[in-house]
């Protein structure tokens, strides 16, 4: 093997050894260790002893828990069902816990590890009550999930073969391309998900829409990056729609339960805009912060829509000129002189 060869294959490998560095940090950084970090917990009542009780939690659980009392019960299904708690707990002779597994199946059971502690060295059986209803396909919530791991892949997939397959055809129209893509990609990923799986029982239209507007944002992001990364365009978009994406869209683990910066991404990376939008849309009545997670969407989307736009100007003005006849009939006769 000469030297040319061998730089040559180990450039080409760079991009899946890469793709392993970022893999292993990305997912191991995310998932390896799951904490409480600000888990939203409540105590239902106002009673002095109450609010002992969620001092004292709120001591020994540090910045890992964040305490409040709510007055009832009722006050304290609101905020579960607003996504804005993550559990509550009522005191008393047989003390109870609400959760919304819909949200988050895994923070519901560290919420439920919280207070059953309490209940223990009460010496009382901890009665855990879901105040969510999920699809009969989904009983772990986390189908969701994985419809977005389908619907990732088929995207930035796709963006590779239009990329070379279309190289010679005009921005506007691998766009175009591009669009129906993501349309046939979504009708795949939702049919499967909602008919054949029961993953999704209701909304299959609203669905459909939401995964068009995420499939075709990742499609006209990639477009419009191929265009200046070229053979790095398949490492950016892992490491965008993979590494970053599937780690922090909740899918897994909730930003209570993961560090800073996976949290941090949480609040408007596309994946995650996808997944809790769903879930809102889904199993808390289209409340629950679900219009802001649809507006990130459609801010993803219009970022891939300014990259195409750049990146079609760019390529017209670096296209190759075509040359004047007479130019090429005045070139050729100093040739045949020379």
């Amino acid at each position: 093997m000469t030297r040319t060869q061998f730089r040559h294959i180990a450039g080409h490998l760079l991009t899946p050894l890469l793709m392993c560095l970022g893999m292993a940090f990305a997912y191991l950084g995310a998932f390896h260790q799951p904490e409480p970090n600000n888990l939203a917990l409540a105590v239902v009542g106002d009673t002095p002893q109450t609010m002992v009780l969620a001092q004292t939690m709120k001591d020994k659980g540090g910045a890992g828990l964040d305490m409040v009392t709510v007055p009832d019960r009722d006050a304290a299904v609101t905020a579960l069902r607003n996504r804005e708690l993550v559990g509550a707990y009522v005191p008393g002779a047989d003390p109870e816990l609400l959760v919304a597994t819909a949200s988050s199946d895994t923070s519901a059971m560290a919420a439920e590890v919280a207070f059953r502690s309490v209940s223990d060295h009460q010496g009382v059986p901890l009665v855990v009550t879901d105040v969510t209803t999920k699809a009969g396909g989904d009983p772990t919530g986390q189908g969701i999930f994985f419809l977005l791991v389908a619907l990732s892949v088929g995207a930035y997939g796709s963006v590779a073969v239009i990329g070379a397959a279309g190289a010679l055809l005009r921005m506007r129209v691998r766009a175009t391309i591009g669009v129906v893509t993501a349309l046939i990609v979504s009708l795949i990923g939702v049919v499967v998900a909602g008919p054949v799986f029961g993953v999704i029982d209701s909304d299959l239209a609203s669905v459909f829409g939401i995964a068009w507007v995420y499939t075709s944002g990742i499609i006209l992001i990639g477009l419009g990056l191929h265009t200046f990364l070229k053979r790095w365009t398949t490492l950016a978009l892992i490491t965008l729609f993979v590494m970053l994406n599937f780690t922090t869209s909740g899918g897994v683990y909730g930003p209570e339960l993961q560090n800073g910066f996976f949290g941090a991404l949480h609040s408007f990376w596309n994946g995650a805009d996808f997944v809790e939008g769903l879930r809102s849309l889904l199993y808390f009545d289209g409340g629950a912060g679900f219009g802001s997670r649809l507006l990130g969407l459609f801010a993803w989307l219009a970022v891939g829509v300014v990259l195409v736009v750049v990146a079609g100007r760019y390529e017209a003005r670096h296209a190759p000129q075509p040359v004047a006849p007479a130019a090429v009939e005045e070139e050729i006769g100093e040739s045949v002189a020379v």
